[in-house]
């Protein structure tokens, strides 16, 4: 019986001794390290339950670590757009000669086509004050759509960029019409009334306005 508790006792610390060193291996650190060696003073039949706490309190930490690096991960994604967004603003600055279809404000919109207005440009940038009486719009008449007579306080110089149609200006009692197509220009002055129509049965008639403002500076109606 001594014999045979001895062997027992022999194999059990056997198997510590290498649950132990697996233990050590695998979390690497000093400080399991140290939670190991504590397991050490304990009662042979206590050291298992205790190797198994040692586990759980290593991996804990490994999720916290884990769950510390993911936010250091998304603070830093953070700053990286914060600096994306900073450098396109300062690109922005650099060349506030270049604008999108979003620089554009919406004036006039139906079912048959819309008036999108740039902003002032003295509003833009600094650089451009020399050109602060001027403005550009766009308009967009759909298919077969006519614009309304309608007339400006400002000089407008029209550039047909797509499609076709049919222009007339009425200026001081005489009427002149023009057939236009893309790449035209055309010139309506000030308080001449405008009308057109879009002579194509597909496509859009898109006109591009430059805009001389001639009572306040940079405004229009």
């Amino acid at each position: 019986i001594v014999v045979l508790l001895a062997t027992l006792l022999c194999a059990a610390a056997a198997v510590v001794s290498s649950w132990e060193d697996d233990n050590l291996h695998h979390h690497g650190g000093h400080k399991s390290g140290r939670c190991v060696r504590r397991c050490e003073d304990r009662p042979w039949h206590q050291r298992p339950r205790c190797l198994e706490q040692c586990r759980e309190e290593e991996r804990e930490k490994r999720q916290e670590r884990s769950r510390h690096e993911a936010d250091d991960r998304s603070g830093k994604g953070s700053s990286e757009d914060e600096r994306e967004r900073e450098q396109e603003k300062e690109e922005k600055d650099r060349r506030p000669y270049v604008f999108d279809r979003r620089s554009f404000r919406r004036v006039v919109r139906s079912e048959q086509g819309s008036l999108r207005v740039l902003r002032p440009f003295d509003e833009v940038s600094r650089l451009l004050r020399g050109i602060r009486d001027y403005r550009v719009a766009v308009l967009e008449a759909n298919p077969r759509s006519f614009v309304v007579p309608s007339h400006t306080d400002a000089h407008c110089i029209c550039y047909v960029a797509e499609g076709e149609g049919v222009v007339t200006t009425i200026e001081n009692g005489e009427r002149r019409s023009y057939t236009i197509k893309q790449g035209h220009v055309f010139v309506a002055p000030a308080g001449a009334v405008t009308y057109l129509a879009n002579t194509d049965g597909r496509k859009k008639l898109v006109i591009t306005k430059i805009l001389h403002t001639i009572s306040v500076p940079g405004e229009f109606q």
